[in-house]
């Protein structure tokens, strides 16, 4: 599962980027977490910035619960379930990001953070799939999920899922309205680039914590605070 990702860029660095708008106030997120506000592109209006809250609701219609969130959908999962291939097909969209963090196990009930950063510390995209819901007659919520694969071959010693990362070229396939499932499909394969990583503090845990010293390398501990010897 992926539960926590960086977007540090400026509002002029996205637009830049992406050659889309930003039309709200934009600040910098060290700590991406579930249930935050974020900045994502649709493929429908691929000209602005939207932002939409991450985590779909675990439940539709009256028993829906709002604290209850899907953050992430595997790619695996699209060819299995025909609302998946729907959404697909109609509710793409980029989710800009600079690193993420992820878990390693390295024991039952033992882990340790690490941070991934792409290539140059340049500014991806991660595949995402958005949705709307109707809390009532008057108020509409807007969430978007990160779709995830198999952690590529320089990944999989630490973790065992990555994000659906896109570079420029496949974000034209992603985004382009034409696209067939195929070649959507296929651009969610790992993307098999060497990423840095390292271990980072566990007050990356924290959502409420929106810090740049939470982008650094900090000693290997597991979640109690202890030292380990991983790194």
């Amino acid at each position: 599962m992926i539960d926590r990702y960086s977007i540090a860029a400026t509002a002029d660095q996205l637009k830049s980027r992406f050659k889309a708008e930003n039309t709200e106030p934009h600040q910098p997120r060290y700590n991406a977490a579930p249930g935050h506000l974020l900045p994502i592109i649709l493929q429908h209006s691929p000209e602005g910035m939207s932002y939409f809250y991450w985590g779909a609701p675990l439940h539709q219609g009256k028993n829906r619960s709002m604290g209850e969130k899907i953050i992430n959908l595997r790619a695996e999962q699209i060819i299995e379930k025909p609302v998946f291939q729907k959404k697909l097909r109609h509710y793409r969209c980029l989710v800009p990001a600079d690193g993420f963090f992820a878990w390693r196990h390295i024991g039952k009930k033992t882990t340790t953070p690490y941070r991934f950063v792409f290539p140059e510390k340049s500014i991806l995209s991660m595949a995402g799939i958005w949705e709307e819901y109707q809390e009532n007659e008057e108020d509409h919520v807007h969430t978007f999920m990160i779709i995830t694969t198999l952690a590529n071959n320089h990944l999989s010693p630490i973790i065992d899922r990555m994000p659906a990362l896109l570079d420029e070229a496949t974000e034209k396939i992603w985004m382009n309205k034409e696209s067939t499932t195929e070649e959507l499909l296929e651009v969610l394969k790992p993307l098999n680039v060497p990423m840095e990583h390292f271990t980072v503090s566990h007050r990356i845990t924290s959502p409420e914590i929106n810090e740049a010293s939470l982008l650094l390398p900090a000693p290997a501990s597991n979640q109690f605070g202890n030292l380990t010897l991983f790194d």
